[in-house]
C-alpha cells in the first residue's frame, strides 16, 4: 500500500474527488489535503503546498497536485525542499518522470486532460520505479548539490 498525498484547487475539484476515490479503491492510503468544498475563489498554494510538504516529510509516499493547467501547482510543489514535481499530460511523461527523474509528485491540469487520462497517468506514475540508471542518478545528484549549496555542475569536455 502506497500513501498518496493529494491537493488541488477549484478548477480540479471534481477530478481531485474522483482520484481520491479511485486511488482508495486501488488500495492506496490517500491523504486529501483539500479543497474539501468547491470555492471558485480558492488558491491552489493553500492545498498544494500542504500535499507537497507531506510528501517531503514521508519518504515512501507520493503526491498528486491538480489545477486548471497544472503549471502553478507544479511550480508550488517544487518550492518545497526535497520535492521533485513533474507536470504530465501523457502516460509516457508520467512514466519518464518516475523512471528518469525520480519525481515523487505528479501535477495534472484538469482542464487539459480527461478524467480517464488523469487516472491512467496517476496509475502509471505510481507503478513506475526509478530506473536508478547511472546517468539519471548523476543528474539528480547535480540538482541536489545545487539545491544544497549552489554548486553549479561543470560542463562535460
Amino acid at each position: 500500500m502506497t500513501r498518496v498525498h493529494i491537493g488541488g484547487d477549484h478548477a480540479a475539484y471534481d477530478l481531485l474527488n474522483d482520484l481520491v476515490d479511485i486511488l482508495a479503491t486501488d488500495g492506496h492510503d490517500v491523504v486529501n489535503h483539500g479543497p474539501f468544498e468547491f470555492d471558485a475563489e480558492d488558491d491552489y498554494p493553500v492545498f498544494v503546498l500542504r500535499a507537497a510538504e507531506a510528501v517531503a516529510a514521508d519518504p515512501d509516499s507520493f503526491g498528486v497536485v491538480l489545477g486548471g493547467s497544472g503549471n502553478g501547482e507544479q511550480i508550488a510543489a517544487n518550492k518545497v525542499a526535497g520535492v521533485r514535481a513533474a507536470l504530465c499530460y501523457s502516460d509516457e511523461l508520467a512514466r519518464l518522470a518516475r523512471e528518469h527523474n525520480d519525481a515523487r509528485v505528479i501535477s495534472i491540469g484538469a482542464r487539459m486532460n480527461t478524467v480517464e487520462q488523469a487516472r491512467t497517468m496517476v496509475r502509471t506514475f505510481l507503478s513506475t520505479p526509478f530506473s536508478e540508471g547511472e546517468r539519471h542518478s548523476r543528474r539528480l545528484a547535480m540538482i541536489a548539490a545545487y539545491e544544497s549549496d549552489g554548486t553549479l555542475p561543470e560542463p562535460a569536455e
